[in-house]
This record gives C-alpha cells, sequence and structure tokens, in this order.
C-alpha cells in the first residue's frame, strides 16, 4: 500500500484551481501545497497571484514565498521539499492538496525524475555567457543543429531552458531530449494520487487571465517589481522570468507607460496559459478533468469524486491489513 492519499489539481493560471484547493483542504481536513515554480518566491507575492491574507486564513499553506529570488529551484529540488511538506501533512492526520501549473513539478513528484547527471558550474557559466554573446536566436538555432528535437518544442525567447539543454549536452555529450526519454530513476514516493485538472475554454482562460493582470495592477504590482528591480538580481534568475514581472519592470523604471505594460503583461500571461494547457492535454492523465473554470457550482460534483477516492482507499488499506494479518498469523484473527 502506499504511504498516504494525495490530492493534486493541476491546470493553468487563473482557471481557479487555487480556489478549488482551498475548498477541498477544507472540505477533507486538509493543507494546500505549493507547486507553481513562482509563487515559491517570496519577493513576488502579488505578481506572482500568491493566495492572499483571506486564502491563507481559510487553509494552512506549505511552500509559499519559502525561497528568496536570488536562489534556483530546479524540479529536483522542489520534488524533495514538496516530499518533506507532504510527509508531514500525513503525519498530522491531514489531506496534502498539491495544486498548481508547473507541469515539470507535477511530474517529478508523480513519476519521478530524469537521470540526468549533476552539470559543473563551469559548464553552466560557459552555457549562460554563450548565450549572452550571440542571443537567443543564434542560440537557438545553434542547439537545433545538436538537439533538433529539444530545439523543435522552444521558442528563440524561452532563454531559461535553452541554456538548459545546451549545457546538457556540453556536459554529457547527449541530448537533453535523450536524456528525458531514459528510464526515470527517483520515482514516485508511494503516494496514492487523485489527479484533478481543470481546463477551461481559451477564450474563458484568457479574459481571466486579463482580469487578474488589471487585479495585479490596482494591488501593487508595479510597486513590487521596482522592489524586485532594486535587488539587482540575475537576470537569468528563474524568479526573472516570472510572467509579467519584465514589462511592470520597464513602467516602474519609466521606460513604457502603465497601458503599454498592462498589454504585453496581458499577452504574456495569455501565452503561458496556453502553453500550460497544451501541457497538460498531452503530458498528464488526470482522473478527473473539468472543462470549465471552477466555481461553486460544480464543487459538490468534484467533491464526490474524491470521496470516492477516499473510500476506496480505505477499502483496499482494509483488505491489506487482512492480509498482512493472515500472513503473519496464518488464519484471521
Amino acid at each position: 500500500m502506499g504511504r498516504g492519499n494525495v490530492i493534486v489539481i493541476a491546470g493553468p493560471t487563473a482557471s481557479g484551481k487555487s480556489a478549488l484547493a482551498i475548498d477541498v483542504a477544507r472540505a477533507f481536513g486538509g493543507d494546500v501545497v505549493n507547486a507553481d515554480s513562482m509563487q515559491l518566491y517570496r519577493e513576488m507575492n502579488v505578481i506572482t497571484a500568491r493566495p492572499d491574507a483571506d486564502a491563507l486564513a481559510r487553509a494552512p499553506h506549505r511552500l509559499y514565498g519559502a525561497l528568496t529570488a536570488a536562489e534556483t529551484c530546479s524540479a529536483g529540488r522542489w520534488r524533495g521539499l514538496a516530499v518533506a511538506e507532504i510527509d508531514d501533512v500525513l503525519a498530522d492526520g491531514r489531506t496534502p492538496v498539491v495544486v498548481g501549473g508547473t507541469g515539470l513539478y507535477l511530474r517529478a513528484l508523480i513519476s519521478g525524475l530524469s537521470p540526468i547527471p549533476p552539470v559543473p558550474n563551469p559548464i553552466r557559466a560557459a552555457a549562460r555567457a554563450r548565450h549572452e554573446e550571440i542571443g537567443g536566436p543564434a542560440f537557438h538555432a545553434a542547439l537545433a543543429t545538436r538537439d533538433p528535437n529539444t530545439a523543435a518544442r522552444l521558442s528563440p525567447g524561452d532563454s531559461q531552458r535553452l541554456i538548459r539543454a545546451w549545457e546538457v549536452l556540453e556536459a554529457t555529450g547527449r541530448s537533453l531530449s535523450d536524456w528525458q526519454a531514459a528510464p526515470e530513476q527517483s520515482g514516485s514516493p508511494g503516494y496514492r494520487f487523485f489527479r484533478i485538472l481543470i481546463l477551461p475554454p481559451r477564450e474563458t482562460t484568457y479574459e481571466a487571465c486579463d482580469n487578474r493582470f488589471d487585479h495585479m495592477i490596482a494591488h501593487g504590482a508595479l510597486d513590487e517589481a521596482r522592489a524586485v528591480a532594486a535587488l539587482g538580481l540575475d537576470p537569468a534568475l528563474p524568479a526573472m522570468k516570472a510572467v509579467g514581472l519584465r514589462p511592470l519592470m520597464r513602467c516602474a523604471a519609466g521606460e513604457i507607460s502603465v497601458d503599454e505594460a498592462r498589454m504585453l503583461g496581458q499577452r504574456e500571461t495569455r501565452r503561458y496559459a496556453k502553453r500550460q494547457s497544451t501541457w497538460f492535454r498531452h503530458q498528464m492523465a488526470p482522473d478527473h478533468t473539468i472543462f470549465e473554470q471552477y466555481s461553486e457550482s460544480i464543487r459538490e460534483q468534484i467533491f464526490s469524486k474524491i470521496s470516492n477516492f477516499v473510500l476506496t482507499a480505505i477499502v483496499l488499506l482494509a483488505k491489506f491489513s487482512a492480509t498482512c494479518t493472515r500472513d503473519s498469523a496464518g488464519k484471521r484473527l
């Protein structure tokens, strides 16, 4: 038997998954565990749409604002942090509710990690330097000659993943796509997962993305971007790739107007939501899919699915316990 039940809620940005996670946590005695790569960073509360004070008061939340923007968090590092939090929640007799839109994090938790060896720091530094020297389009073209499969999945502007693919090639002599196709190591930690995927219609998601960015600007996103800029962090850091951060920083610096920052930020958010939806549609095997934005009107339907999952787990546990009793005593006690 597994180590415990874990509810996973995934979906694109602005789909309502955070609200669902809180409702599930309240209904099933759970703690919400963050699986959003940007909501990890404490300096960006508004820009990453982290749960506000009201949301935090409604259910316990973990791994929100857990790292500084100066830190780098990989899927492997997050997985270690998440497993520790999940085990802690289970030890308290509660239900972990893992929620987020970072597909690689969720895959790392559920399925394990590709066995890519660590890349030495000098090679990582050289890859970043080469990207800075020749620029994104030329770097993308150079990668395409060596690892066409990975390059085909990336845009010239996706500097973080382009550099990652290049440094893996340099360090191992094998393409990133080759490593990712290899049998995974550090497999599932033994939890019993119930995976919920929220996939609203594209038009609904895009409207919610636009409204969310308006809300962010109205609630201090520009001040937050100004504070992040003042830290003088390396632009290559993951936190500096937060959706909408760059146009907000340019606006805070007086380079563009608020309206232009809003337009650019909303466009970035919509494009990100599209990439998330595509990833989840092809990479995740959910136990239950919701094809609309989450609202209270469909809450009971979702709760019924989760209740069936929990009940099934109880029945399986009872059967397993009975089997163990017979094996140890030779008869039923």
